[in-house]
């Protein structure tokens, strides 16, 4: 009887189990590749990782930044740390995958394309995949480069991104332009 119970319980057992597991899926046809979500970004592809200042050759996202822009934050950092700041680098380039999903995260968050625009641009417009921007932090950083950026040629370019810096070198004798208030004002985003 005790047999016969336990082949019972493991038949009864291995039914739902089965009952349970998903069928498999069908491969995929030929020709096709299986569906699959695309790799998370990595520091190849500019993601930053904590701690990383306008100094750090070896993070992608400060070394594929455009030289001229590169320049221009060393010598700010030099001035900088004499006022105790450093300037930390949150996002700089980029690779066009990694603005791509931000985009999507930012198209997910505010719920539209054109609220994202306020704050992602494209990979095909955005001055980050290109190495023509930066983000720098924390607010002593932002503070310093309100005052003092544009003698470097450091310029904040949107109202709405006190974080978020480009190079315009005509700044240093002319001071730096009119802020957009956001990038759907900028021509440039509209390629």
């Amino acid at each position: 009887m005790r047999r016969l119970l336990a082949v019972g319980l493991t038949a009864a057992t291995a039914a739902i189990i089965a009952a349970c597991v998903s069928p498999q899926q069908k491969p995929p046809a030929a020709g096709f590749p299986a569906a699959s979500s695309p790799p998370s970004p990595s520091e190849a592809d500019g993601v930053v990782p904590d701690g990383v200042t306008v100094l750090d050759d070896e993070v992608p996202a400060v070394a594929r930044l455009h030289p001229d822009l590169l320049h221009a934050l060393r010598q700010a950092a030099t001035a900088a740390a004499d006022d105790d700041v450093t300037l930390y680098v949150n996002s700089g380039w980029r690779s066009p995958v990694y603005q791509e999903q931000l985009l999507r995260e930012a198209v997910s968050t505010y719920g539209s394309e054109d609220e994202a625009a306020r704050w992602v641009a494209t990979a095909d417009t955005s001055p980050h995949v290109s190495g023509d921007a930066v983000d720098l932090g924390p607010s002593d950083t932002t503070d310093w480069l309100s005052e003092q950026g544009a003698e470097y040629g450091l310029c904040q370019i949107y109202r709405n991104e006190p974080w978020h810096y480009e190079l315009r070198p005509q700044a240093i004798d002319d001071g730096c332009p009119t802020m957009y208030a956001d990038p759907t004002e900028d021509p440039r985003m509209r390629q």
